[in-house]
């Protein structure tokens, strides 16, 4: 018997991207629509016509004017339709837009190739989907700054290898996750003002098209290259085939997968600590953390993160193929992937760090818990402090390191078979050799004397290069977090 339901189906025919229906911001997903990038493609030939003219070419302002009247007028429909019959994507978009703009038909795209709006158009967004990642990450690093500055001297148990270690503090551990993101930041700086886009190269890169244009004049050919930048807003990129080099979009998937990296590792640290009852990420009031035991308090959002960063770390492998496998100046078993890997990498990064602000600003921490379980270790590690103090009342300290080893034997035999608490110190307090009572000792285990620098680190660390890093920063857009 068939578990869908009866009656019409057709709504049920259609995939549906998730990226588009639960993760993504409306921001990121307005970047990367089909209307999007085609007003983009329009207003690079509005560009052209209008350098072109400026440079002395058959071109009218009459026929300008036309074009920009009518740029936003898209029609998907038609050029949907065009696009059926011959089998090209820029020349339906160019016979539409000529259906629009009749007395400019003639001179839309005059001298360039396909890539000319392909490539320069979809550098253009990607300037724009790189900026507003730039702008969510800043997001996320004032968020854990501050959540670092208000915990910089909460001392927890520190983990290596997820076994108890030397005490930190809760900012310090915080302040890793923050370096981390600003390690990405800085590579993300450095793609965004060394990424140009490809220019005015003709078809196969050589400008030939527009060296017959300007009947062989090479000096009017850069002139219009170089108006042209300036009327976009960036440099072009020093030489080309048909197509730029597909090595820009592996770069631009390296910083895009840093980022991702970084904030899973955020996340999996939340839900280890969330596991210990440690720290949460935010729970809502009538939220649901299982069908089956509704005392559940899943970490769903660092999961998600988790999940979605692994997705974005599995792009770069074919990106890179892709740039590995393009023959001579061009061929075209690269468009059907970068239409899903560099698209598909921005908006899933732009859901991560979406989903990382939610949570860094809503952490939820229970210094009771941490104070517990630091507790039931410290006296492990204070074993330092406690020799020196008995030594100093008179104590043999190879003798003692001795007794403090056998102590701590018996004490973990203790923890860990009868789940007692820690009996350490009782041990220790009931040896003549030490000297001390139960209350002299437990007085030697001050948490803070054992973290060290971490709080001053914390202060260093945000006054500096955090601040530094977030100078003339202002909040988002805050998308709000689907849950």
């Amino acid at each position: 018997m068939s578990i869908l339901p009866p009656g019409d189906l057709s709504d049920l025919e259609t995939f549906e991207h998730p990226l588009a229906s639960r993760y993504a911001s409306k921001a990121m997903l307005r970047l990367h629509s089909p209307l999007y990038r085609m007003r983009v493609w329009r207003r690079l030939w509005v560009a052209l016509a209008e350098c072109q003219m400026e440079m002395g070419l058959p071109i009218t302002l009459d026929q300008i004017s036309e074009m920009k009247s009518t740029q936003d007028e898209v029609d998907l429909a038609s050029i949907a339709a065009y696009e059926s019959r011959m089998r090209h994507d820029v020349m339906a978009a160019i016979h539409a837009w000529g259906d629009q703009a009749p007395a400019a038909r003639p001179i839309i795209h005059l001298g360039a190739t396909s890539c000319f709006v392909t490539d320069n158009g979809d550098l253009l967004i990607a300037h724009q989907a790189l900026s507003l990642i730039r702008q969510r990450l800043k997001d996320v690093i004032a968020a854990l700054s501050l959540f670092a500055d208000k915990w910089k001297s909460q001392p927890t148990l520190g983990f290596t290898h997820f076994q108890p270690a030397q005490p930190t503090t809760v900012g310090k551990r915080a302040a890793l996750w923050i370096q981390d993101l600003l390690l990405d930041l800085a590579d993300l700086e450095h793609v965004i003002k060394t990424t140009p886009i490809r220019g005015i190269k003709g078809t196969t890169g050589t400008q030939a098209s527009f060296l017959e244009l300007f009947d062989g004049n090479d000096e009017k050919v850069d002139a219009l290259e170089k108006l042209f930048c300036e009327r976009v807003g960036f440099p072009a990129i020093n030489v080309s085939g048909q197509t730029a080099t597909r090595k820009l979009e592996d770069r631009i998937g390296q910083a895009l997968c840093g980022i991702a990296a970084s904030a899973s590792k955020f996340a999996c640290d939340i839900r280890l600590l969330q596991h210990l009852k440690e720290i949460e990420e935010p729970f809502e009031a009538r939220q649901v953390g299982s069908s089956a035991m509704p005392y559940k308090r899943n970490p769903m959002r660092s999961e998600r993160i988790n999940s979605l960063a692994r997705f974005v770390l599995g792009l770069m492998p074919s990106s890179y193929q892709t740039s590995a496998t393009q023959w001579m100046e061009r061929t075209l078993d690269d468009s059907a992937h970068r239409r899903l890997t560099v698209s598909q990498g921005f908006l899933a990064v732009d859901a991560i760090l979406v989903l990382h602000k939610n949570v860094a600003s809503g952490l939820v921490i229970y210094p009771k818990m941490i104070e517990a379980r630091l507790g039931q270790e410290l006296p492990f590690m204070a074993a330092e402090a406690l020799l020196m103090e008995a030594v100093k009342r008179g104590g043999d300290r190879q003798d003692l390191h001795e007794k403090f080893r056998l102590a701590s034997l018996e004490a973990g035999k203790a923890i860990k078979e009868e789940g007692r608490p820690n009996p350490l110190i009782a041990l220790l307090a009931s040896d003549p050799a030490w000297r001390m009572t139960e209350i002299e000792l437990n007085a030697l285990l001050n948490a803070r004397r054992f973290t060290g620098r971490a709080e001053d680190q914390v202060t260093a660390f945000i006054a500096g290069p955090v601040t530094q890093a977030l100078k003339g920063h202002s909040a988002g857009d805050g998308d709000e977090v689907r849950v």
